[in-house]
């Protein structure tokens, strides 16, 4: 039996499917392309196929992984062409590996997001972000299993850049994320809404993840 971790990318259309569909999803694939899986014995066997941290419906993710058990060999060229082939437009694998840290290590989570301003310039919008991240407080509400509770977003924004494009305003952010802390970047921009009453068009994008030490998921 052997423990590799499967890398692939989900976007355009493909980050409208949930976490749910996506394990289906992937699971097919997985079987359709005749790899050889491993299941768990007993009445009910069913497939060690987990996902290091599961993306928020809308949102790309660049460098998503999954990992699975296998029974038998197969070369990394032909697991990739055989899973690509089974996959649906939008979900591409473009590595496999043996896994190096355990998903319980992931601690931040890195964001692109470009904002598209309604009504005004792109220059404008930017003011109001920065008007925004220079408040001495960003006072947000976060939804958690035990309810709704009031965070200061100000303490997680570990790194935040801002720059503009021809039609739209680019923004970097790291936020944790994982098992110990995770704040959706969605937060980011209720708050601008909630300070600067701006709510611009926005496509997020996950494109990496990282531990306490900022060392990339591996």
């Amino acid at each position: 039996m052997k423990h590799v971790r499967i890398w692939f990318s989900k976007t355009g259309t493909a980050r409208y499917i949930s976490h749910l569909d996506l394990n289906r999803c992937m699971h097919r694939a997985v079987q359709k392309a005749k790899i050889p899986l491993w299941y768990t014995e007993g009445f009910h066997p069913h497939a060690f196929l987990t996902f290091a941290l599961p993306l928020s419906l809308g949102v790309d993710g660049h460098r998503e992984s999954m990992d699975i058990k296998l029974e038998g060999e197969v070369s990394v060229p032909e697991m990739m062409e055989r899973l690509n082939a089974a996959l649906p437009m939008g979900i591409r694998v473009f590595d496999v590996t043996e896994p190096v840290m355990k998903p319980g290590k992931i601690a931040y989570a890195s964001f692109v997001a470009r904002t598209e301003p309604e009504g005004e310039s792109v220059q404008a919008l930017q003011e109001s972000f920065q008007t925004l991240l220079a408040r001495p407080e960003i006072l947000v509400e976060k939804r958690t299993k035990s309810g709704v509770k009031e965070i200061d977003l100000k303490g997680f924004l570990k790194d935040v850049s801002i720059s503009a494009e021809p039609d739209c305003l680019k923004l970097e952010l790291v936020l944790p994320a994982g098992s110990t802390e995770n704040v959706n970047p969605g937060l980011f921009f209720d708050a601008l809404k909630k300070y600067e009453n701006k709510e611009p068009l926005v496509r997020l994008e996950r494109t990496n993840l990282y531990d306490a030490g900022m060392q990339p998921f591996a």
